[in-house]
């Protein structure tokens, strides 16, 4: 069993959002393509949220199902293991559009967590 706790992990998503969002705010899909470490750092950290995702206990899962647990496992099995697949227009729409309406049931779940 893993040392680190599922308030932990839920904090880990936060951050490797924010870390993504303070890294993109400001470009276009063409400058994120021309930075192949910016590209890195964001595949980086989109794995982190896999992994944290896929290693909150189910119990804690079930507390907020409208959170796309499997969907944020699914990509980070995507990046680390089918690197070669990995569509740059896919993970920026990603960015762009997926990452933000996690924010708040996360908060929501952390705050349940921490009551």
């Amino acid at each position: 069993m893993s040392s680190r706790s599922d308030l932990a992990r839920i904090q880990d998503i936060l951050d490797a959002i924010q870390s993504i969002q303070g890294k993109t705010r400001s470009l276009s899909f063409e400058q994120f393509c021309q930075d192949e470490i910016l590209i890195k750092a964001v595949l980086y950290d989109l794995i982190v949220i896999g992994e944290a995702a896929n290693n909150i206990s189910n119990d804690i899962q079930a507390l907020a199902p409208e959170i796309p647990w499997r969907l944020m496992s699914d990509m980070r099995n995507i990046v680390a293991h089918e690197y070669f697949r990995v569509n740059l227009r896919i993970t920026w729409s990603t960015v762009q559009r997926n990452l933000q309406p996690l924010i708040t049931p996360l908060q929501q779940l952390k705050a349940k967590l921490i009551d």
